[in-house]
């Protein structure tokens, strides 16, 4: 079982956003790699930290593991599936030096190898596509592969690149300053390649001043089951390739549901609205209804009291975490016809005396307030 984010950092759930990050540099800091070498174990420790860091300094990332903790971001499965970053297994040591150096200011550890500094070779990440994926909530219950067209930006064949000139092929330039508290080391990306490292030396004519083109390709979207409305899952290495040796960027998917014609949903339970006629209230009947499954019968006993609520156990939406799931909650309404012809009327005239029609309600029968409540429980 993967250790909480919260104790990795050694914070409270309620931390603020600045607490987060006093608490991810102290460790950065402690298990930094220049300050421990060769010690594997405060390597583990500083890639755990950076991880923790990377989930809960996102607003929406963060939110999306208080509700879910790590299965919401190991629903797609498999390599290079849904993962928060470095949950989906794919970052190295560069990979953090190169997205959270600036956690120190710029500031470095000494003899030219600090966060991200002149030892380090930076890398280029390439930028994030967004899309949106709208869904039924027949493949939110089942889950669901999409293929879905992206156009992106790629290196185009032909292209090839220089080492830069300014900083060497490092991706950073390095300026040394002298302070009341001493000689203080700053990095900052190259401003002639940008921070990759380097430079177009010949490209294709449709290229882009970078190298890349535009192509249109198909993803093939993985969504498992029980995604929400506004959830975003993430597609590693398939958003714009980076000029030269940089890694690409990701496609961002997000989640739009779409309404049912007849089921709502509240979490991973389901609303399903029947109405019967009096005939069938009073005598019995059974009636065929959607579900996310395709459509059951079920029984209506006689005498059955509008306002009833009939729960089938495990026919809503299945837990993105992967446990358990909802129910399908089936409210009884007992539909009283608005006009009548003679003989109908007649036959309710009659009946107005008569002991069988005369509410009775029974001990059992519970109140609207109980099912509401039995409803959650």
């Amino acid at each position: 079982m993967k250790e909480d984010y919260y104790d990795i950092l050694g914070i409270s759930k309620g931390a603020s956003d600045a607490e987060i990050k006093k608490a991810y540099r102290k460790m950065a800091l402690k298990y930094h790699p220049d300050k421990n070498p060769d010690d594997n174990e405060a390597e583990e420790k500083f890639k755990k930290a950076a991880e923790a860091y990377e989930i809960l300094s996102n607003a929406d990332k963060k939110a999306r593991y208080d509700q879910f903790g790590h299965q919401a971001f190991d629903g797609g499965g498999g390599g290079g599936g849904f993962g928060g970053g470095f949950g989906g297994g794919g970052m190295n040591m560069d990979d953090i030096f190169s997205q959270f150096g600036d956690i120190f200011g710029g500031g470095g550890f000494g003899g030219g190898s600090g966060f991200g500094g002149g030892g380090r070779q930076r890398v280029v990440k390439g930028s994030n596509l967004r899309i949106r994926v709208t869904l039924s909530l027949e493949d939110i219950a089942n889950g669901v592969e999409k293929k879905i067209k992206v156009k992106r930006k790629i290196q185009a064949p032909g292209t090839t690149y220089k080492t830069c000139s300014t900083c060497g092929g490092s991706g950073q330039v390095t300026r040394v300053t002298n302070t009341i508290l001493g000689r203080m080391q700053t990095a900052s990306a190259c401003p002639t390649c940008g921070g990759a490292g380097q430079s177009i030396d010949k490209k294709p004519a449709d290229a882009d001043a970078h190298g890349l083109k535009v192509s249109e390709e198909t993803v093939t979207v993985k969504i498992p089951a029980g995604v929400v409305d506004g959830m975003q899952l993430k597609v590693t290495g398939k958003g714009n390739d980076a000029p030269g040796n940089g890694i690409a960027g990701d496609l961002l998917v997000a989640i739009q549901e779409e309404e049912h014609p007849t089921l709502k949903r509240e979490g991973d339970n389901l609303h399903y609205d029947m109405y019967v006629s009096l005939p069938d209230a009073v005598l019995g009947n059974s009636k065929e209804i959607d579900t996310v499954t395709g459509k059951v019968r079920i029984k209506i006993e006689p005498g059955v009291q509008s306002g009833k609520i009939l729960r089938l156990r495990g026919k809503g939406i299945p837990s993105i975490n992967g446990y358990g799931g909802g129910d399908l909650l089936v409210h009884v309404n007992v539909w009283t016809p608005k006009t009548l012809n003679k003989k109908q009327k007649a036959f309710f005239e009659s009946m107005k005396d008569d002991e069988h029609f005369e509410p009775k309600p029974e001990s059992t029968d519970k109140s609207f307030f109980e099912k509401v409540k039995d409803m959650f429980s």
